[in-house]
């Protein structure tokens, strides 16, 4: 389990509740861009510089490693 990377362990990072991953801190996802921030972008005046964090899940099946990359729940 990694979060932008950085390697999470059971039972200090995280939780697993049934099918669910629970983490013991917030994570963070970028809401929706307003219309002068897309404006802005599109003229290239600023970009989207916003926390969003993405977790990957590195599970094997049949012998084969897998990857999984899920969003945050708001």
């Amino acid at each position: 389990m990694y979060v932008n990377g950085v390697k999470q362990e059971p039972g200090r990072d995280f939780d697993r509740i049934g099918n669910m991953l629970v983490f013991r801190r917030h994570l963070a996802r970028e809401g929706r861009l307003g219309p002068m921030r897309w404006l802005s972008m599109l003229l290239g005046v600023a970009g989207t510089y916003r926390k969003h964090e993405t977790v990957d899940v590195v599970y094997e099946t049949a012998g084969r490693r897998n990857v999984a990359t899920l969003a945050p729940r708001s």
